[in-house]
């Protein structure tokens, strides 16, 4: 059903589920090949609450939400990944501690605020990057009442529309380098 702006959101399918099965058909009786089906290139790839479609993006996004939204960051040019990591642990779970820890639980949920200020213009980045909606609703309050799961949405965007250039979720390996010697050459 579509809405006022006129978004209509795409079938959703589970991952581990394809979509013959989505609509009750086994594999083995179906007998012409799956086809491709045809997608607005403006909808989101995944809805918001998607999130346990990509079981890892899930984990990370929910213990470590730093750390997924510096991969969101780095691939969308903001610098490095400690960088935008490192500025969202500062905003979203320093400052929430210390404004919990000194108004009593008062000033709990304005953190979340200022980390929703900081992330929603990535939001909109991402979908001036990809040309898409502002869906479900605008990127200030998607990330103001669901930050977790946007930054999921996120990732699985940047993951499914990139192509070769997908951020990893896994810390790179670092080998120091080989010692190396200077040996005097004879004349």
């Amino acid at each position: 059903m579509p809405g006022p702006d006129g978004y209509i959101p795409p079938p959703y399918i589970p991952l581990n589920q394809s979509e013959s099965e989505a609509d009750g058909f086994s594999e083995t009786e179906e007998t012409s090949p799956p086809q491709a089906v045809a997608r607005d290139p403006s909808q989101w790839s995944s809805g918001i609450c998607a999130c346990c479609d990509d079981m890892q993006s899930c984990i990370i996004g929910t213990i470590c939400p730093c750390f997924l939204f510096g991969k969101n960051a780095e691939f969308l040019g903001s610098g490095t990944l400690a960088g935008s990591c490192m500025t969202h642990f500062i905003l979203w779970g320093l400052v929430n501690s210390l404004c919990c820890l000194f108004s009593g639980g008062i000033l709990a949920f304005f953190p979340g605020a200022m980390v929703a200020c900081y992330a929603c213009g990535y939001r909109k980045a991402l979908r001036a990057k990809y040309t898409l909606q502002e869906a479900p609703c605008g990127d200030l309050t998607t990330h103001l009442f669901c930050h977790p799961c946007a930054i999921c949405q996120e990732y699985r965007e940047i993951r499914e529309r990139s192509t070769g250039s997908t951020p990893p979720l896994i810390w790179t390996d670092m080998n120091a380098p080989t010692i190396q010697a200077m040996h005097p050459t004879e004349k």
